[in-house]
């Protein structure tokens, strides 16, 4: 049994030449995807300035407390249709159970997520208390409810929820 030399090759300088620059290529080929990926998908930050919002955090703890003072009830139903309009129901009442009429209200569905994927409610008062507004183009899944409140530029009430959309 003879065996041929020719099947054989050795392994020359310019073999391994290319086959470390090849392996290099690849690794920074790849982190450099991974990078641009990273990059592009990055939501960013949460608030534009952490100064500021801690120095309006003491005026939000006030603003709580005042808000529990007035001990409103507001009674929110959101409905996700299959299309992706989103339906928010409000029926706000004082703390005797009389309607609050002649507010402001802003309604916002915010990704936990994502800040670029949030949606504002158009806000419509309905008499006797009644709010209601539409999202459109609202995906499933989780979402933070935010409900705000206002008169004459000041806001009276502030709600936050997670809920979940089907």
């Amino acid at each position: 049994m003879t065996t041929s030399s020719s099947a054989i090759r050795p392994i020359t300088g310019r073999f391994v030449l290319i086959a470390v620059l090849s392996f290099f290529a690849v690794v920074i080929g790849v982190n450099a995807v991974m990078m641009r990926l990273a990059i592009t998908t990055l939501p960013g930050t949460d608030v534009d300035s952490a100064y500021s919002a801690s120095l309006a955090y003491q005026r939000d703890i006030q603003a709580a407390h005042q808000q529990n003072g007035r001990d409103w009830k507001i009674d929110a139903h959101i409905e996700r249709q299959a299309g992706g309009t989103a339906r928010l129901t409000l029926v706000a009442k004082a703390q005797d159970g009389a309607p609050l009429a002649g507010l402001s209200v802003f309604g916002r569905l915010e990704r936990p997520t994502d800040r670029r994927a949030d949606q504002a409610f158009a806000m419509t008062e309905g008499g006797g208390g009644n709010y209601h507004g539409i999202a459109h183009g609202v995906a499933v899944g989780q979402w933070d409810l935010v409900i705000e409140a206002e008169r004459d530029g000041k806001r009276l009430f502030l709600s936050r929820n997670r809920v979940v959309l089907n």
